[in-house]
């Protein structure tokens, strides 16, 4: 088949102000729970920051961001997507008035992104929820929370409504459940929380999400705003009719999060689920009409697929992206043990495109591997045929979903320049398709380096995926 792109498709790439930013308390910027997880979600929080948590300098994208998107503009690219850090407008999160120099940072990465003709796309809350609002309130827990983070969005909202056509509102929703301190800001511990208490901080996310929306259309009229969502496609692992229902199961821990969001209430499937759980959502006066200000498109980040089972502890387990599953024998998997599967990309398009008929964005998708820093001809690169390959192929993938019918808005390669890694906060992990000179040791000279991916991602944009290579 012949694979198309629209004309007007988005092209771009991603990058997340925690990971990326570094001056962690530069020009007035307060403390982000980010600032106490020097080892991701993966290891303990600290009493405080420590010099070996790469995050607080990151890749310093706060002092070279002008180098950063020229390259990005080299590539070709259409959008960047890229977070506001809360804190940096709001350092302690619950402030009347917000920190100017904050603001016109953000203004700055704006201006320079529309200068060379690159669409912004901002997220609002990308796993960096200001410390003093998790320490003080315990996070989203708290229903106050509502209110702070109106008004954060009506100030950036009206800040950069001239500017900015496209945004999405909390980074990965689903994954409060799994993670409550970095999707939601709470600060207790994740052993000590019930059912109850996560459902809950989940549900005033739902709220101001949707209030965010109605906000945005109030303020920004022509404006796009969209969800975003960890997608995970979850397999049977045989046909077994109890496995089926595993999976249906396993679906729906995501779809409850975009049901909500873009039918605007909450599934008649959560009745029974939060009473297995043991969970009554406590609703206020007004939530039900607040979740009827639905979002306008779905973006989504999309890594890998999972199998899944009735009994998983028959099978391998697999390693992923903050969840995992049974391993897929039919799969390859990264170094990070990340099974790499192309076509369920094109599956999950369908499946939320066939539930919803909402345009879709797949706002994350990348490799992360460890790149060898090499010479060639004189100059500095990494020959990364292996992310070629991995972007390659679900682009094919991406294509083929288009052509099945799906309405897709753009893509934007996850971590388009190397940064810090959520899950393991770590810099040998690498996304980019441009190499940053720093290790995880803390040491290197943050220089900027192409890598191979670089010249072959501008190609894909310049020839609006023709370029692609179908097997």
């Amino acid at each position: 088949m012949a694979i198309k792109f629209n004309d007007d498709f988005l092209w771009g790439g991603a990058i997340a102000a925690n990971q990326c930013e570094g001056a962690y308390l530069e020009d007035g910027k307060g403390l982000s729970i980010q600032d106490i997880m020097p080892n991701g979600v993966v290891g303990d929080i600290s009493d405080e920051p420590l010099e070996e948590n790469l995050k607080l300098i990151g890749i310093d994208f706060y002092h070279r961001y002008k180098e950063d998107i020229k390259l990005f503009a080299e590539m070709g690219f259409k959008t960047l997507r890229f977070s506001i850090a809360w804190s940096r407008i709001f350092p302690k999160g619950d402030e009347q008035e917000p920190n100017e120099l904050g603001l016109q940072f953000y203004d700055d990465v704006i201006d320079e992104c529309l200068k060379y003709g690159i669409e912004p796309l901002v997220t609002l809350s990308h796993y960096e929820t200001p410390l003093h609002l998790a320490k003080t309130y315990d996070g989203w827990r708290s229903r106050k929370l509502i209110g702070f983070f109106e008004n954060y969005c009506r100030v950036v909202f009206e800040r950069y409504k001239d500017k900015v056509k496209y945004w999405l509102t909390f980074n990965e929703i689903n994954a409060v459940i799994h993670f409550p301190l970095m999707g939601a800001g709470v600060y207790t511990p994740k052993s000590e929380l019930t059912k109850q208490d996560v459902y809950q901080a989940a549900h005033h996310e739902l709220v101001a999400s949707a209030l965010a929306v109605k906000i945005a259309h109030e303020i920004m009229p022509e404006a796009k705003v969209g969800c975003m969502v960890l997608g995970v496609v979850n397999y049977p692992m045989t046909p077994n009719p109890d496995d089926m229902i595993a999976s249906m199961e396993r679906d729906r821990d995501l779809m409850f999060f975009t049901d909500v969001q873009v039918r605007g209430k909450y599934p008649r499937y959560t009745k029974k689920l939060f009473r297995d759980l043991g969970v009554e959502i406590q609703m206020e006066p007004g939530d039900e009409e607040l979740l009827k200000n639905t979002v306008d498109f779905i973006s989504f980040s999309y890594y890998m697929s999972k199998c899944t089972a009735k009994d998983v502890s028959k099978y391998e387990k697999g390693r992923g992206n903050l969840t995992s599953g049974v391993k897929n024998p039919y799969l390859k998997e990264s170094e990070w043990g990340w099974q790499i599967d192309p076509q369920g990309l094109r599956y999950i398009c369908n499946y939320f495109y066939d539930r919803y008929e909402k345009p879709l964005f797949i706002v994350e998708n990348g490799l992360g591997a460890i790149d060898e820093l090499v010479e060639v001809n004189g100059e500095k690169t990494v020959i990364d045929d292996y992310r070629i390959k991995y972007l390659n192929d679900h682009l094919v993938e991406l294509g083929k979903a288009i052509d099945d019918g799906v309405e897709v808005m753009g893509y934007t390669s996850w971590g388009c320049i190397d940064l810090v890694s959520a899950s393991t906060a770590e810099l040998k992990k690498r996304y980019g398709f441009i190499y940053v000179d720093r290790n995880n040791d803390g040491t290197g000279s943050l220089e900027r380096y192409k890598k191979k991916s670089f010249h072959w991602y501008k190609e894909v944009i310049r020839t609006n995926g023709k370029s692609l290579k179908e097997e």
